[in-house]
């Protein structure tokens, strides 16, 4: 079942007074720059055969200086290349806007990318004009020469993609300069927007569809971060997108550092976050305008580069502090949610959420506008029973607003108990973010999230008597009550409020003294979690459950966590500004690149990315073809910026003649001879060493590709363990995963048995007994082996086996 469309009996936009031709303007100055290609208002004289893929990535790297597609990419650009309508479901920083931006070079006509906001559409345009690529965005806000020139490009042929706002694309005169030109497909961005199920219903993307009739022929591309099942089943219905031509990339972003806490004294919470992550770049969102008033005020008394951003601030200076943030002359920028879809900034290293988002759709962009390149960012989530009450108030006003009707005032309210779940997990918060959308993690633990980077639970322990009190808390107060009325109760508060109640006469009143309030809240969680109290969203009262009753009566046992003496603090890796061998040389590289980018009047990032800059300062080009072999440096960006680039490395060089560039790390197995190298004790990396084995792991597509890379270079499993932070046996998973994956055994099996300590006694039972029990499941080797041989050795011990086998 859909929710109601409002707009399904509207008429289709009329078009009678529209001229069967557009007359023929004088040439635009405007694009003159760029090749001019077949005139768009006449169809291809012939049959135009599919681009290949070997095309396209001969395209990819010339153009964009991408040596190959990320994952998910190959399956949806060859379905766009053949001409097929095609439902792309990507994470932020997966690499959506090429799957159209590839094809459109590719195509003899022009793309149409119908994007929901100006600042964004801009963004891209200046992005693709760095690459060499001829782009314009049309919309209300130019001056109508400059429109009149667009309009040209487009009559003439000078154009390979143009970007129009859903209002724009149905204004008569857009409609049709389109139906009177060779439009070689339609890309609609954000199209999770088509649905009112989603998290950001826009009505004007419902109209979309109309478009299609004037454009019979021309395949369409739906690209969305966040759709559940009923948002793609509505785009694709609206869009008439055959559902197997719908492609769904995995959701997991590596290089992302999930942690969530209580929010207790917000203000301290912050700041101790940010002496952590001075000078990066990140974002701070709030529910509120007065919090985005009072933060920003805070932070800027401390010192800190920050501006604010809500709807309550002036367009003027609203849309100066988003490009102040956007061209690094500030750091950090505070914000309601009303900020970011139109953020294209790759060097965001760090996104924290003040208040709880309303449902793990937003949290998921929100925070996909975290590392864009590829470099590590941290995502850190504060959370309140007050922020589930605030945003409870912002769904009922919306509900008798008329904005929503019951059954999505439901949906509305799940969404938000499941990021409420997520926000009290204890446990990997991949596998608990993957799982919503659908997608299984295939590791135990990611290793990338506080919960995982925490050091191992205590042993459980017997909890009932602390269960007992707190449960019969909540019934004595008639089960009215959220989990810190309750706790005050058992510390034995005397606050007005618990006065007027008369709780102070109550017989749990002050039974829980030998507990902190932070002791407390700890161990209610796991009550909460493990069913023996259900919390109603809306007023935060706890109620206890068959379960907890049987508790209560002494019928069940409760086994948990004994509460820590302090409280759970977060646990991030340390912050990592950029992964480069060669700081002193990055701070230059990037002082040339603000300047090119002021005169220029360019975000600094689309001169060139934090990624690119990182890479020049580990591998040390000196010549355009070295340049050219660069993360994201084509061939424009080459002949442009050369000059300005390689001097400064050069100078560098000469003015440190001991120093020899990092080798690159090459995608050809072949090249990586077998070494017989004893790693078993190898030395743990220094800091330039570790940089530079976090720089190999993020070129990579996914974290298991990247372990292995670093492999293949030669670092052993316990330096690359220790420049990402995670445990020796965490690595053999990736390195597993990666094998599993690709059927690639590219890992010499030799140089893992140098690092395993298995004596060869040892090695002979372990792999007799894979031979015979199967190596599929760890377990019936251990227990074969009498608990002898712990699992991280018989993890290691597998994976020789598998390559040896291969």
């Amino acid at each position: 079942m859909h929710p109601p469309d409002p707009y399904a009996d509207a008429p289709p936009p009329q078009f009678d007074d529209m001229p069967d031709v557009i007359e023929e303007p004088t040439t635009s100055p405007l694009f003159s720059g760029f090749p001019t290609h077949q005139p768009t208002n006449k169809p291809p004289s012939q049959p135009f055969p599919p681009p290949t893929l070997d095309q396209a990535r001969a395209t990819l790297q010339r153009v964009f200086g991408y040596p190959d597609f990320l994952t998910g990419q190959t399956a949806v650009i060859k379905n766009v290349l053949h001409g097929r309508d095609t439902l792309n479901i990507m994470p932020t920083g997966g690499g959506k806007s090429l799957c159209y931006q590839l094809p459109a070079l590719l195509f003899p006509g022009l793309t149409v990318v119908i994007s929901p906001l100006i600042s964004l559409m801009q963004d891209q345009v200046d992005q693709l004009r760095e690459w060499g690529v001829a782009a314009a965005a049309l919309n209300s806000t130019l001056p109508y020469a400059a429109q009149d020139d667009i309009r040209t490009a487009v009559y003439q042929g000078q154009l390979q993609l143009l970007y129009l706002a859903p209002e724009t694309l149905m204004r008569p005169d857009t409609l049709t300069l389109l139906t009177n030109s060779h439009i070689s497909l339609l890309a609609i961005d954000e199209a999770h927007c088509i649905s009112a199920w989603g998290h950001d219903f826009r009505p004007e993307y419902r109209q979309l569809h109309a478009v299609r009739q004037y454009l019979p022929d021309t395949p369409c591309l739906a690209l969305t971060a966040t759709a559940t099942e009923r948002v793609r089943q509505d785009i694709r219905d609206l869009l008439h997108i055959p559902p197997e031509h719908e492609f769904i990339a995995s959701f997991d972003r590596p290089n992302l550092f999930l942690a969530a806490e209580p929010r207790r004294g917000g203000l301290d919470q912050i700041t101790t976050f940010l002496q952590a992550h001075k000078e990066e770049a990140g974002i701070i969102y709030c529910t509120t305008r007065r919090q985005v008033d009072e933060l920003t005020a805070h932070l800027q008394h401390l010192g800190y580069s920050v501006l604010p951003y809500h709807a309550g601030i002036d367009t003027r200076t609203r849309e100066l502090n988003q490009r102040r943030f956007s061209r690094d002359e500030v750091d950090m920028i505070v914000a309601t949610v009303a900020f970011g879809m139109g953020i294209d900034k790759s060097n965001v290293r760090f996104v924290v959420h003040y208040n709880l988002p309303k449902d793990l759709e937003s949290y998921y962009q929100e925070i996909g506008r975290a590392g864009r390149d590829g470099l590590p960012a941290t995502c850190h989530l504060l959370y309140s029973q007050q922020d589930v009450n605030t945003l409870q108030r912002i769904m009922a006003r919306d509900e008798n607003g008329g904005q929503s009707n019951g059954e999505q005032g439901r949906e509305a309210n799940l969404r938000l108990q499941a990021m409420w779940r997520y926000a009290h997990n204890q446990q990997c918060r991949r596998h608990d973010l993957l799982g919503y959308f659908g997608e299984t993690y295939g590791q135990e633990a990611c290793e990338t999230c506080d919960n995982c980077r925490q050091p191992a639970p205590a042993a459980e322990t017997d909890l009932t008597v602390p269960a007992q009190k707190f449960l019969s808390c909540a019934v004595r107060t008639e089960q009215l009550f959220g989990m810190s009325h309750l706790i005050s109760v058992l510390r034995g508060s005397r606050s007005q409020k618990i006065l007027q109640k008369g709780h102070d006469k109550l017989s749990t009143h002050g039974i829980g003294q030998e507990y902190s309030k932070a002791q407390w809240q700890e161990m209610a969680h796991q009550f909460i979690q493990a069913g023996l109290l259900t919390q109603d969203l809306q007023y935060g009262s706890l109620k206890v459950t068959d379960a907890g009753w049987a508790v209560m009566r002494r019928e069940e046992t409760f086994m948990g966590t004994p509460p820590a003496v302090e409280t759970r603090g977060m646990s991030e890796p340390t912050a990592v500004f950029a992964s480069h061998r060669h700081p002193e040389l990055f701070a230059q590289l990037r002082a040339k690149r603000t300047e090119l980018a002021t005169a220029n009047n360019l975000p600094a990032y689309i001169v060139f990315s934090d990624r690119s800059l990182a890479e020049m300062a580990t591998y040390l080009p000196t010549t355009a073809v070295e340049l050219s072999h660069i993360h994201g440096v084509g061939e424009a960006k080459v002949a442009k910026y050369a000059d300005d680039f390689l001097p400064l490395i050069r100078d560098f060089r000469q003015a440190h003649p001991d120093i020899t560039p990092t080798p690159r790390p090459s995608t050809n197995a072949s090249n990586h001879a077998p070494t017989t190298t004893n790693y078993t004790n190898a030395t743990l990396p220094d800091g330039e060493t570790a940089q530079t084995i976090r720089l190999v792991v993020a070129q990579q597509a996914n974290r298991p590709a990247g372990v292995a890379a670093a492999y293949q270079v030669g670092y052993a499993t316990q330096e690359i363990a220790a420049a990402l932070g995670i445990k020796p046996g965490t690595v053999v998973s990736n390195l597993e995963k990666h094998l599993m994956e690709t059927g690639l055994a590219i890992i010499p099996p030799e140089r893992l048995r140098a690092e395993s300590t298995l004596d060869t006694t040892t090695w002979e039972r372990v792999r007799e007994s894979f031979a015979e029990l199967g190596s599929e499941r760890l377990k019936p080797t251990f227990e074969a082996l009498q608990e002898a041989v712990s699992y991280d050795d018989l993890r290691l011990a597998r994976l020789i086996f598998w390559l040896e086998q291969a």
